[in-house]
């Protein structure tokens, strides 16, 4: 007896309903994982901008490695990439210098029938170079700067190195010191106080996040390095080894100055200034911040390369080079530079 007759004609429309639904499933079922997967990272991706990921364990240790974090901080969209994006980075800078620039002139001021000034603060500024930026722009003597980078009772300032965040700020002509201060420290409230959660911050406490990122920002060359970097600073620090960043002498040099060039070229002796923020001759992060960082260097902070490197160097033309020992490292200097160091 045929098959339609033995099911009867409605049933057998259903059964055969039933089999092509199945089979469709079936070769559909990639293309919905794929889509569940893609769905679930875009949220993953969510939560990680309202709050800074963290895959080191400075009390364990440890640096673990996130296939999540790494493409989330590898995402065209993430905070990381865009900060240090080597393509637009300097287009952005020099677009951010012409516009400051033409802001101070006083044909713009007629133009634009304003008294506001375009301020421009760099990632890897000192503190008093974004007071002098700020002070350049609206006409302050020594007295306001300081009063700029004084943290007071009616002071928003959260830490008085390291929390000038940077970027372009349009501020008016009269404003005063303190409200700079607030509209600067209103911007670091939103970048980075406000998405570095308690459970973070449980993990790595939020200045030695930021010392740490100071000196990321001032040692790495681009996004190439920046976590790498980041990796060998916690390595070091995980071993009790001297961090011996060199950064630290031009902070620590410059300090001594009291002015002038802020971020002097190091010399050997150098190495034997008594300051705390030495990391030759003294052991463990400096005690405070030496820069302003931006939110790419605080992300790489928290979200290091594993790495087995301890040294590492940058060769003539920005080349990143790292190695486990120091005889490797003399190594590679010779190859690069003809020397040791």
């Amino acid at each position: 007896m045929p098959i339609m007759k033995r099911l009867g004609g409605k049933k057998f429309v259903l059964v055969l309903v039933l089999i092509i639904g199945f089979f469709a499933f079936l070769l559909s079922f990639p293309a919905i994982l794929t889509f569940t997967v893609l769905h679930e990272r875009e949220k993953a991706f969510e939560a990680m901008r309202e709050e800074f990921p963290v895959t080191v364990n400075p009390r364990e240790k440890t640096i673990t490695e996130s296939d999540l974090v790494n493409a989330y901080l590898e995402d065209l969209h993430s905070p990381f990439h865009a900060a240090v994006y080597e393509v637009s980075g300097p287009l952005r800078r020099l677009f951010e210098l012409v516009a400051v620039a033409i802001s101070r002139s006083p044909w713009y001021e007629a133009i634009a029938s304003t008294d506001g000034r375009l301020v421009l603060i760099t990632a890897g500024m000192r503190k008093e170079q974004a007071a002098n930026s700020f002070g350049s722009a609206l006409g302050w003597g020594t007295i306001e700067k300081q009063q700029f980078l004084t943290r007071g009772t009616y002071s928003s300032l959260p830490l008085t190195e390291g929390s000038f965040s940077p970027g372009v700020y349009l501020v008016e002509k009269s404003a005063t010191p303190l409200q700079a201060q607030a509209l600067v420290n209103e911007r670091f409230s939103s970048e980075v106080i406000a998405r570095y959660s308690s459970t973070t911050a449980k993990i790595v406490p939020f200045e030695d996040a930021l010392t740490i990122a100071s000196l990321i920002e001032r040692e790495a060359a681009g996004q190439g390095d920046m976590r790498l970097v980041s990796g060998i600073i916690w390595n070091r620090l995980f071993i009790n080894m001297p961090l011996q960043i060199d950064a630290t002498l031009q902070y620590a040099k410059a300090n001594a100055a009291k002015g002038g060039n802020w971020w002097p070229q190091p010399i050997p002796r150098d190495r034997f200034i008594k300051s705390l923020f030495n990391t030759y001759l003294h052991k463990g992060l400096p005690p405070a911040p030496i820069a302003n960082p931006s939110v790419a260097s605080v992300l790489a902070a928290l979200n290091p390369k594993k790495t087995s490197c301890l040294f590492y160097f940058h060769d003539a033309h920005g080349g990143f080079h790292c190695s486990e020992t120091y005889e490797g490292h003399v190594a590679l200097l010779k190859k690069y530079y003809g020397r040791g160091k």
